[in-house]
Formats: C-alpha cells, structure tokens, sequence
C-alpha cells in the first residue's frame, strides 16, 4: 500500500563528503562523528534537537561503545530524553530505517512523531574479531575481520560480492567494454553536482568537515568526496579483470569508505514547522525488499523496483528521476536492459560507484539527491533502489510537489 500521511521536510538532511578506505575519516569513530556532524546540521537548520521524538539508526560495521547504539547517539545530539531501534542490513540500511520509520508515522501510534533517522559506517579500521572456540586446536578461537571477509564470502551462497556481479554479466552478456562506457557516463554525471561551485551538493552537504579524532586539535579539513580520481577510456581499457575469466575491473566497481547522512521523518504538519521551504512538500510513498537467486545480487532490484511501485501506486512511467546503488556497472546495465530504461536516465548528479560506499549511509545519500533532482525538475516521483549482501535489494519511492 502506499503511505499517505509520511513526509520529509524540505531540507531536513544531510550528509558528509564520502571519503574513501583509509582517508581523512578513517580514525573518527563512526557514532561520536555522526553526532558531531547531527549538532551542526541541526543548529544550521535551526531544527532542536528537542523536537524529535525517538531516533532510528543505522550502522553496520561495529565500533567501540556502538553496543549502546540510538540511546547514545541521542544523548550525544541533546536528546537525551528519546530512543529508538538499531538497523544493520547492509547496504539496503539506510532505505530500511527509513522505511521503518514511515510504517511508525503511517500507523498513528503516537501523535506527532517526528523522527531522526541517522546513519553511518566507518569502513576504515574496521573490526578483527575472535570468537571463542574450545574445541578449536588449542582451544584457538575463531577469527573474523569483519569488513574484508564478508565482502569476500557471503555464508549462504558461498560467494563473493563480486561474483554475483560477474554471474549477472555472463547470463546477461554484459561486457568489459560496456561496464566501463557505464563508468565514464556515472564520472561525467557526478561531475553536474560539482558545477556551480558545487551548488547542487551545497544544498545537503555539511561542509567543511573538521578532522579532530583526538577532540583536542583539528589536524584538517575535508571540503568534498574525497577517492574520485580523473577517469577516462584509455585508462579504464587498460584495467584487466579482477576475477579470472571475469568481466568487471577495478574501476566498473565501487570503493569502500566512511561518513554518515541523516533525514528528518515526520507527519505533514510537522513537515511544514521543520521545512527550509513550505511551498515544498516531500512524500515518502512507499518502501519494499526483493530477493533474487543465489549469488545474483544486482538482480533482487527487479523485484524490489516491482514491489515499490506497485506499493506507490504508479508505473515506471511516471517516474522522474532515477537514483540507485550501484556498487557495479554491471547493476545499471541489468536495470537499463530489465526496465527499458536508457542508462543515461538514472543517476543524475553522482552515485555510489563514483563517490564509494561506507555501507550504512550510501542510500541515505543518494535518496537525498534524489529529492534535489525532483526539487530541481519542478517536481515529480523519485525512484531509488539498490542492492544488498544476501542477494537482496532496497526501493523507495518519494514524491515531490512544488507549490
């Protein structure tokens, strides 16, 4: 069913530049930065922290203390009186919180909720763990490193993320050669946010990011996404696969990296108090999942974009703008094929296989620029949809009217 009564004040979220593996944000520990980054938006935005009435957080890569999850974050931001549950689903984190935290506007259990929905992941230094084992040799404990080794092997499938790209590629005969004429169309779209001096990011984007992972001395700034390197033909043709026998290159896939994003969702009355601008309205429509076979990742989309819109009440046709997590080329090239939609007709402004992946926020951003683009087009549906490890995917569908 679609969601009537759920909307996004206008100008109510924000994100970071992303920056990858290992960057600038690589020892600012997830939690306490996205507080950070929450206080100044907030007070920005002229939005009390007081105003909230619970907080739903994202987070999929464990950090010290993350244990304590919402309450924490909330205590952190100056809402020390308020809560709120903890979502870990990969890369479809970020459409899950939100799609939660509709179903709990939607359902009128409290009166005028108004909901913090936050998210964020450090995929820098990320976790080595072991578990207890006494009856490994030794009593030796088994050992994880949380990042690497479930991008490496997903449990069920036994398989890794990039095999499911290359499964997808091979069924649909998806080339090397079109992977990348996919990557040079994403750079050069990506490139329309930075015009302008960067106009289209500075309407969400928290920036400039200061570097102080001590709390005592800023040692830096961080302006923009940082990990974009220039990108053309010649050097992509002169990448060789990652996988023997394989299709997709280093530069067709995305890269691992870290910040954090956030969106207000509350009811309409609350909406219009909070928005930068009444005379825009911003509906969260509808949310749904899919599931596709084993080791087939990029193809859970399909049912996922079939459910969302059935849910929304609208066609394919209908829809304005397109945005999506690709984390590989090869995900908007099945999409292009399975939908009829021209490659050029999603991802307008940038997407996550240019400016990385930290996970938990990835969505979150990308359906924030999804509102931008509708918000510049006069209005419209917005789409977004992207996979998720566990061969599953995410889809929301926004609505925007401008008065």
């Amino acid at each position: 069913m679609a969601l009537e009564n759920v909307y996004i004040p206008y100008g109510g979220y924000w994100s970071t530049p992303f920056c990858k593996w290992q960057g600038s944000f690589a020892n600012l520990h997830p939690v306490t930065f996205a507080a950070d980054v929450a206080r100044q938006a907030l007070q920005e935005r002229d939005i009390s922290p007081k105003t909230f009435t619970s907080l739903y957080f994202g987070m999929t890569i464990p950090s010290k203390y993350s244990f304590y999850g919402a309450p924490w974050v909330a205590g952190l931001i100056g809402a020390a009186e308020i809560t709120g549950p903890v979502f870990a689903q990969a890369c479809a984190t970020s459409a899950r919180v939100l799609g939660s935290a509709a179903y709990e506007v939607e359902s009128g259990a409290s009166e005028q909720p108004v909901i913090l929905c936050l998210t964020t992941d450090r995929t820098s230094n990320g976790p080595h763990l072991l578990y207890p084992n006494p009856f490994g040799p030794g009593g030796r404990g088994d050992a994880e490193d949380w990042v690497w080794d479930n991008f490496n092997l997903d449990p069920f499938a036994r398989n890794s993320m990039i095999q499911t790209a290359e499964n997808v590629a091979r069924d649909y005969g998806i080339t090397t050669e079109e992977q990348h004429q996919v990557v040079l169309m994403r750079h050069a779209q990506y490139q329309q946010s930075l015009a302008d001096e960067a106009a289209f990011q500075k309407r969400y984007m928290v920036s400039p990011v200061e570097i102080n992972p001590s709390g005592r001395k800023v040692i830096g700034t961080v302006n923009s996404d940082e990990g974009i390197f220039p990108t053309t033909a010649d050097g992509l043709a002169r990448l060789k696969p990652v996988l023997p026998e394989g299709t997709v290159t280093f530069g067709g896939q995305t890269f691992p990296a870290d910040g954090n994003a956030a969106m207000v969702v509350t009811t309409r009355s609350s909406a219009r108090e909070i928005s930068s601008n009444p005379a825009i309205e911003v509906r969260l429509r509808a949310f749904a999942e899919g599931r596709a076979p084993k080791g087939y990742m990029p193809k859970a989309n399909a049912p996922a974009i079939h459910e969302v819109l059935q849910r929304a009440g609208i066609a394919l046709e209908d829809v304005k703008a397109i945005k999506t997590h690709n984390p590989f080329a090869v995900n908007d090239i099945f999409l292009s094929r399975e939908f009829g939609i021209p490659l050029e007709g999603m991802n307008n402004y940038g997407s996550s296989l240019i400016w990385g992946h930290p996970q938990g926020p990835t969505g979150m951003r990308l359906i924030i620029e999804l509102i931008e683009e509708l918000v510049s087009l006069g209005g419209g549906y917005g789409l977004f949809s992207g996979c998720a490890a566990g061969d599953t995917a995410a889809a929301v569908v926004v609505e925007v009217i401008v008065d």
